[in-house]
């Protein structure tokens, strides 16, 4: 079994949005709520243990093992978790709560566990501290894991206390199955979507096609054997200029006799609203490119290699950071690696160290020193950073100008026949 998401834009009438939105600030009142205990619970267990070991240490002790007071300090302040805060949470509910769906709250509460469980968790060093969800935030959501689609029709979980009858939301297009998990929505721009995790058999493998290919990645465009994908075209530049255009505008409209106070005035809501559909436009353009290449890739090529780069410390570079951020890089892997399980593909990801910039694909030399190539070019021949010269007298390609980018994804096919070079060398 795998699983497909889907998302589908909702079109509920004036009713079913109150009713949208009170799930929503009902999600992020359970969230608020379930951090402010979980911290009271924590910081209550702390200063009781720190009060009892002041005292303690002024009396001797022969052994290190806990004692009955240690014992019961421990019993009436335990350590949080996301089921004690709930059945604390569910002993104090109020009455308009019970009003609402009970599963939106508990889902809530347990997304607050799994982000403290990511917290401490040593292997995603990433993962930040939750905070506090803002009604200002111009993404508001909840989940829930009782709807049903019936008719291809989307229903919410129906409150007991509600008699009225209950609106579905008719979906674009068929379901891709009948077992499906938790459903998440969200509202965006005032408009409201839901993204449903189908659960599906495998899907057949593609064809064999005895190809491979390596994909080199730049800024604004991918090599691969076949040609190059250009991942910032024209379309996309043109709405990154509106959203240069929005962002001065909204600015401007934020200073108010030259002090900030317009950021609730109807200028500045009508400006952000028209910035967040210029994001909402790059970032469809950038998807469907990327989902587009990738379907391609695993449908022509049985191996593809690429690169592993460390693109958090690319994004300090201030050369071409905005570049690299808007060419998706780490998108790009996410899509293809998935899409390689899915129809039986073979995906190398080659070695960070290994030199297929500043490898020559023709006689194997390694640039080092003052010869290599970099974002900049070479000041030593003076040449072009995307331009590779080999200075080899016994290599075809001596004093040649070869392109860069193509160099670099010919030492990458290699990588598919000669594995033991997937090293720094």
């Amino acid at each position: 079994m795998i699983i497909k998401t889907r998302t589908y834009r909702l079109k509920p009438n004036q009713r079913m949005k109150k009713v949208l939105d009170s799930l929503c600030d009902y999600r992020r009142f359970s969230w608020n709520l379930g951090l402010e205990t979980w911290q009271n619970m924590h910081e209550a267990r702390q200063l009781a243990l720190t009060q009892h070991l002041k005292a303690e240490l002024k009396k001797p002790r022969k052994k290190q093992k806990l004692t009955n007071a240690e014992r019961e300090i421990l019993a009436n302040n335990p350590v949080p978790s996301w089921r004690r805060i709930r059945d604390e949470l569910t002993e104090n509910k109020q009455y308009w709560q019970t009003k609402l769906p009970a599963h939106v709250f508990n889902l809530a509460i347990q997304d607050l566990g799994n982000a403290w469980q990511n917290f401490f968790d040593k292997a995603q060093p990433g993962w930040g501290k939750p905070k506090f969800k803002s009604k200002k935030a111009p993404r508001q959501g909840f989940k829930m894991d009782q709807a049903k689609i019936k008719d291809g029709c989307l229903f919410l979980e129906k409150p007991r206390a509600v008699k009225e009858t209950w609106n579905g939301f008719k979906l674009s297009s068929a379901p891709l199955s009948d077992d499906f998990g938790t459903i998440s929505f969200y509202k965006e721009k005032n408009r409201y979507y839901a993204s449903i995790p189908f659960k599906i058999s495998d899907p057949e493998d593609k064809p064999k096609t005895g190809r491979y290919t390596g994909v080199d990645i730049n800024v604004g465009h991918f090599n691969y054997r076949d040609g190059q994908c250009i991942v910032m075209p024209k379309s996309l530049a043109a709405v990154y200029c509106k959203i240069k255009h929005y962002q001065r505008q909204l600015s401007k409209k934020r200073v108010v006799n030259g002090k900030i106070k317009g950021m609730q005035s109807k200028r500045y809501m009508k400006a952000r609203n028209k910035l967040q559909a210029a994001y909402a436009r790059a970032k469809n353009i950038q998807n469907d490119l990327m989902q587009k290449f990738t379907t391609k890739l695993v449908s022509e090529y049985d191996s593809i290699v690429i690169e592993d780069l460390s693109v958090k410390g690319m994004l300090m570079s201030h050369v071409a950071s905005k570049g690299m951020h808007r060419s998706m890089f780490g998108r790009f892997r996410q899509i293809l690696t998935y899409k390689c399980e899915w129809y039986g593909k073979k995906l190398i990801v080659a070695n960070k160290l290994y030199p297929s910039t500043q490898r020559c694909a023709a006689c194997g030399l390694v640039k080092k020193g003052d010869e290599k190539i970099t974002l900049r070019g070479n000041k030593k021949h003076g040449t072009k950073h995307n331009e590779f010269v080999c200075y080899n007298p016994n290599c075809r390609n001596y004093n040649k100008k070869v392109d860069r980018d193509e160099n670099a994804m010919l030492n990458l096919i290699i990588l598919v026949k000669h594995p033991e070079l997937n090293k720094a060398l």
